[in-house]
């Protein structure tokens, strides 16, 4: 890779320093939207091209080569750790990942085993490696799933609408659930820090599910692993990013812990996440759904977003959370181009 052209923009705005235009990446930019992409599904599953660097590395870079973003994102799922430490989890279509041996007990906790990432998961590094040497001229963000999260599939077997059993064990089990979220944050730190060492320049931990719990349970049953895992990343230099949906009243939560940049999702404008104290660097936070709309609705909320985000130094553009399937990839392109253009000129 040539250094004289690495673009470092999202960096910079990680670390809230002046940037030449607001740098942009998209969630999900890697995937079901693009025709190559489902062309490859066909023959491969997401395991399977998760399991192979070259094929992997080609699907994190298509949308930093189509789309012209400031920095690209792993192409893998936050499960891809979990069957190093015992748990059977198998991503079915239009399901999502299904868990054959939910968690019940403290017997099931005590089961779980570690991680040892360059045994466990070669695979996930040697792509980061291949892309970081060889392939990108922008920043690669390794992630990884938030202990919530990840024992929310665990303890429910699969997705939920709203956690019930997940929320049962929390209050019924807590010694139980404290054992989880300790085995789960020192799998997440191994596999992050390997991610790290691998050359992966920023991390998003994503607690997708977390705004299923109020403020106070947050505080006493996740704030305390959340704030051990940050402090112990931390330590790796590099930004971190926090980001979960439908969880706009966490976003003061997760503006205390040791990170970097808050993600915001469509339902707190950043005008407002700033009026509440809100100082670190932000990311968002376009509703995905407007990239279904005609050019002139995206480009007024684009605009919109842009001119609150622009407000202070460190903002990234996004989107309140993943690409859809329907998004037509010339969409994310030009607004690419558009939200280039119209921060250059500011």
């Amino acid at each position: 890779m040539n250094q004289t052209t690495f673009n470092d923009t999202f960096l910079r705005a990680c670390r809230g320093e002046k940037t030449e235009h607001v740098p942009l990446w998209y969630m999900r930019q890697a995937g079901r939207s693009q025709p190559e992409y489902r062309k490859i599904k066909e023959k491969y599953s997401l395991f399977e091209i998760t399991h192979q660097p070259e094929l992997c590395a080609y699907v994190t870079k298509l949308p930093v080569d189509q789309y012209n973003v400031d920095a690209a994102i792993l192409y893998k799922d936050i499960m891809s750790p979990l069957p190093a430490i015992g748990v059977d989890v198998e991503i079915k279509s239009g399901i999502g990942p299904v868990i054959d041996n939910p968690i019940r007990s403290m017997q099931d906790v005590e089961k779980l085993g570690e991680i040892h990432p360059e045994q466990d998961v070669p695979y996930v590094l040697d792509t980061i490696k291949l892309l970081t040497t060889e392939q990108l001229n922008v920043p690669l963000i390794g992630f990884a799933g938030a202990p919530f999260t990840l024992a929310s599939y665990m303890i429910e077997g699969g997705p939920s609408k709203n956690y019930n059993k997940t929320k049962a064990f929390m209050y019924a089990e807590p010694k139980a659930w404290f054992a989880l979220m300790d085995k789960l944050a020192d799998m997440t730190i191994t596999y992050v820090r390997s991610q790290i060492h691998a050359g992966a320049k920023a991390i998003q931990i994503f607690d997708s599910w977390v705004g299923a719990l109020n403020v106070e349970d947050y505080r006493y049953f996740i704030k305390p692993v959340m704030t051990r895992i940050f402090s112990s990343l931390k330590e790796e230099n590099v930004p971190l990013i926090m980001f979960g949906v439908g969880a706009s009243h966490l976003a003061n939560e997760w503006h205390d812990l040791p990170l970097d940049v808050v993600g915001l999702d469509w339902r707190l404008p950043i005008s407002e996440a700033r009026e509440r104290g809100i100082t670190k660097p932000v990311q968002g936070n376009l509703d995905p759904a407007i990239l279904l709309a005609p050019w002139e609705v995206i480009e007024e909320k684009a605009k919109a977003i842009l001119d609150q985000g622009m407000q202070q130094p460190g903002y990234i553009f996004n989107l309140g959370h993943g690409v859809f399937p329907q998004v037509n990839p010339d969409t994310l392109k030009r607004l690419a181009t558009f939200v280039h253009d119209y921060s250059s000129n500011k």
